[in-house]
C-alpha cells in the first residue's frame, strides 16, 4: 500500500513538474525555444500544448521566415484536436495571407475538410453545405488530378446526396400529409429544379402515386381528367424505369385506371 501511494505521489509530482516547465516556457519571451518546442510537441501528437505555444508565438512570427509554418502547424494543431471551427478560422486566415506558401493548398484543403465536417444532416439548414460546395468545386477545378481534390470530390457526392434527399424529402412530405395535390406539384419543382436529382425514380414514384390518389380522392365528375394525369406520370415512370421496384405495383394500378378510363368513353 505504502509503495503504490509513493508511485502515485511520485507520478504527480513529475507530472506537476513538467506542467510547471510548460507554464514557464508559455510565460517566457524565449521564442526560439518555444518555436522548437512547439514543433517537438506537435510531432509527439501533444496537439493541445502545441496549439498553445504556435498561438503564442505567433504574433512574434511575423514578418519572419517561420511565420506560415506557425500559423499552418497552429492550424493542424487545432484540427488534430478535432476543434474544427478554430481550424476553419485558422486555415481561412491562412490561405488569405500566404497565398505562395508551400503550405497554401493542403491550408486550403484542410479549411475545406473543417468546412465540410461543419455540415449538417439532411433535415437541418443547409447553407453550410452550400458554402461548402461552392469551396470544394473551386478547388477541385483548381487542382484536378491531386489526392486532394480526389478526397474533395468524395465530399462532393456526399454534401451534393444530402441535397437531393432534402429536396426529396420536402415534397414527400406533403404526401404523407395526404395532400396529393401539393405533393404532385412539389414533386414536379424538384425536378424541374434539379433534373439529375439522385432520388429521381422514387420522385417520379411519388408524383405518379400522388396524382393517382388525388383522382381517386376527387369528385366523380374530375376524376377521369385526373386519372389521365397519373397515366400521363405512369408513362413517364416506366419509359425511364423499366425495371424499377416500383413497376409492378404501378402496372396494376394503371390497369385499374385504364378500365375506368375506358368504361367512361
Amino acid at each position: 500500500m505504502i509503495k503504490r501511494v509513493l508511485i502515485f505521489v511520485i507520478a504527480a509530482l513529475a507530472l506537476a513538474s513538467c506542467s510547471s516547465k510548460f507554464e514557464k516556457l508559455l510565460n517566457s519571451y524565449n521564442y526560439g525555444e518555444k518555436y522548437r518546442t512547439a514543433l517537438q510537441l506537435y510531432e509527439a501528437k501533444k496537439y493541445s500544448k502545441a496549439a498553445q505555444l504556435f498561438e503564442n508565438v505567433a504574433m512574434n512570427a511575423q514578418g519572419t521566415p517561420q511565420e506560415d509554418t506557425v500559423r499552418f502547424y497552429w492550424g493542424m494543431s487545432n484540427y488534430n484536436m478535432k476543434d474544427f471551427a478554430t481550424a476553419q478560422s485558422n486555415f481561412s486566415e491562412f490561405v488569405q495571407t500566404f497565398p505562395s506558401s508551400p503550405f497554401a493548398k493542403e491550408a486550403e484543403f484542410r479549411m475545406i475538410d473543417c468546412m465540410y465536417r461543419g455540415t449538417y444532416r439532411y433535415e437541418l439548414d443547409q447553407r453550410p453545405t452550400e458554402l461548402a460546395l461552392a469551396y470544394i468545386d473551386k478547388y477541385i477545378i483548381e487542382n484536378r488530378g491531386t489526392n486532394y481534390a480526389k478526397f474533395c470530390q468524395v465530399m462532393k457526392d456526399d454534401l451534393e446526396e444530402r441535397l437531393d434527399k432534402k429536396a426529396f424529402e420536402g415534397a414527400r412530405l406533403y404526401y404523407h400529409m395526404e395532400d396529393y395535390l401539393a405533393a404532385h406539384h412539389a414533386l414536379k419543382n424538384v425536378l424541374k429544379d434539379d433534373a439529375d436529382n439522385q432520388y429521381r425514380e422514387d420522385i417520379l414514384y411519388y408524383t405518379a402515386m400522388a396524382a393517382y390518389k388525388y383522382a381517386l380522392n376527387s369528385v366523380e365528375e374530375k376524376q377521369r381528367e385526373r386519372y389521365m394525369n397519373f397515366m400521363d406520370d405512369y408513362f413517364n415512370f416506366v419509359s425511364e424505369y423499366p425495371q424499377s421496384k416500383y413497376k409492378s405495383e404501378l402496372d396494376g394500378i394503371y390497369k385499374r385506371v385504364n378500365k375506368i378510363v375506358k368504361k367512361e368513353n
